[in-house]
């Protein structure tokens, strides 16, 4: 997944997006990748619109002629960077024919305002379906029989399959993709079990999957498929410690994104037998060409594509329609649903609040890794002077921070309210002038089956405190990296947390503390210079005896 677009830049890129076409000439806009003429007849169609596709250029040959354009369709294939930024002087849209923007510098596009768009649900109902495609070539060998019998052999007993009915299947990432592929094993009559902290839990209900956590679904599914997006949660999730809990003989497959799943251990778990068959259409490096990547596809029990989740005739119709309609949208002045940097506020409102979007980013990364169920609901609240004005950008802007940590998508200012409405969350705004013992207080809280949790926010000279977590007064600057523990106060607690650190070589930065009465609970907040690992944080709980635990990073702070 991406990360958050920077809002200042995006701010002063507003005035010159707003105008689509100030001297009401024809939008020229050049398509330098394959594009499905069923996508682009949206805009052959319109009077207001110039189209030139141009394949094949050399950087060189589109760096001499994107000065002219005032937009450009790409898929993989262009490299929209700094160079061609620059390039192009007219430049208004991107539009990326596909999900993946790994090719377009969004955050240099954002600082000379143009709009980057992308076609994130175009391809939903193909990597489903090539998910089920995969799994059902797998479970009955259907490659390996296909490529004997093409051979001349009749050999029957040696491609005994496996069926669907009846199996526990895991699917983790509950998205646009995971829930359309749970629906589809529900069919095939598997029980499903899904993995996502960030979906409510009616979303699960709705689609017939029971949630339960990364462990539990390792240990328990037949069959595991992995639908999340790739980021700094994601990556290596599928590693060696979750091979070592699944079930002898499971099948495991990744239709999702290269490096999800660590490529080196699923070989040694299909050698030694402990996952019995595996299907995988992402890789880590595209084209794969390492040692162990070209050893693993020789895998016999492996089944493989080179990344065709998305290749197919619908899929590439619906993309390039998608884009087309978001540039006609621009010259229609009508909000984009996928532009991925372009808020839609009034930019004098949007400089009232500038200062405060860190803050929101802080709170969203700090309650959302405190957050042990699945959040149904999110309530911002603002109190004191700054309830005086419209505060729906900083709402916006910190459901898009919480969001852009989890979602399947870049989520950001135009788009947040709708990708929250897919994951069934609940947004709330409240507001009251009455800021109490602060000039101005915001306040995140996270509601769910598992309980709430509450964070309080203010500026100090600028920069984001927090003064408040759950009911405990707090006051602290957040930091990268951080601890908090809540336990029963008592003498030695703090040494007991120094020695455990210490022996770790983990150096406390400074610590605040919290509490109601002398030897009651108390809440402690550490800022510590490096990560703080699981397992040191599983000793620290012991040692305490702590009734919470949870090491945080913040990489806004």
């Amino acid at each position: 997944m991406s990360g958050q677009r920077p809002a200042a830049k995006v701010v002063d890129s507003l005035h010159a997006a707003l105008d689509p076409n100030p001297t009401g000439d024809a939008m020229k806009i050049i398509v330098t990748d394959e594009v499905t003429d069923e996508g682009l007849a949206l805009l052959q169609r319109d009077p207001r619109v110039t189209l030139d596709v141009r394949l094949g250029l050399s950087k060189e040959a589109l760096l001499a002629c994107i000065g002219k354009y005032d937009a450009i369709i790409t898929r993989s294939g262009t490299t929209v960077d700094k160079a061609l930024l620059d390039a192009a002087t007219k430049l208004k849209i991107v539009a990326r024919a596909g999900v993946g923007i790994d090719n377009v510098d969004v955050d240099y596009a954002s600082s000379k305002g143009v709009i980057v768009v992308n076609a994130p649900f175009g391809n939903t109902n193909s990597a489903a379906e090539h998910t089920m495609a995969l799994l059902l070539s797998t479970c009955r060998h259907i490659p390996a029989a296909n490529a004997s019998l093409k051979a001349g052999e009749w050999k029957r007993a040696k491609f005994t399959g496996v069926e669907l009915k009846g199996k526990v299947a895991g699917v983790i990432g509950l998205g646009k993709v995971g829930g359309r592929v749970a629906t589809r094993l529900k069919a095939f009559e598997c029980e499903v079990l899904g993995c996502d902290p960030y979906i409510a839990a009616k979303r699960a209900q709705d689609l017939g999957v029971r949630l339960v956590g990364l462990d539990e679904l390792c240990q328990a599914c037949d069959i595991i498929t992995v639908h999340t997006p790739l980021n700094d949660e994601t990556r290596g999730m599928i590693g060696i410690r979750q091979f070592t809990r699944m079930k002898p003989g499971v099948i495991l497959l990744n239709v999702a994104r290269g490096g999800i799943l660590e490529e080196g251990p699923l070989l040694e778990a299909l050698k030694s037998g402990q996952v019995a068959l595996a299907a995988v259409d992402v890789w880590s490096e595209e084209p794969p060409a390492t040692p162990t990547l070209k050893e693993l596809i020789a895998q016999e029990r492996l089944v493989v594509t080179p990344h065709l989740g998305a290749n197919t005739q619908e899929a590439q119709v619906n993309v390039a329609i998608d884009v087309s309609r978001e540039i006609l949208n621009h010259l229609d002045k009508i909000p984009m649903e996928n532009a991925v940097n372009l808020p839609r506020f009034d930019p004098a409102v949007m400089d009232q609040m500038r200062p405060y979007f860190k803050l929101m980013a802080v709170l969203g990364e700090f309650g959302l890794q405190l957050m042990k169920g699945n959040p149904d609901r999110i309530t911002f609240g603002f109190d004191g002077a700054i309830a005086q004005h419209d505060c729906s950008p900083l709402t916006v802007s910190g459901l898009a921070a919480l969001l852009d940590r989890v979602a399947d998508q870049p989520v950001n200012m135009v788009n947040a309210g709708l990708v929250a409405e897919r994951m069934g969350l609940v947004v709330e705004e409240r507001k009251s002038t009455q800021g109490g013992a602060f000039s101005n207080l915001v306040t995140l809280k996270l509601d769910g089956p598992g309980g709430s949790r509450v964070v309080s926010g203010t500026l100090f000279e600028g920069s984001p405190r927090i003064v408040g977590l759950r009911d405990y007064a707090m006051d602290f600057m957040p930091e990268p990296h951080m601890l908090l523990l809540s336990y029963q106060d008592r003498p030695g607690m703090i040494g007991k947390i120094g020695t455990v650190l210490g022996q770790h070589d983990i150096n406390i930065a400074f610590m605040n503390l919290g509490r109601r009465e002398k030897k009651g609970e108390a809440m402690v907040v550490l800022s510590v210079d490096s990560p703080v690992p699981p397992a040191v944080v599983a000793e620290l709980q012991k040692a305490t005896e702590a009734t919470f635990a949870q090491a945080l990073h913040l990489p806004s702070a």
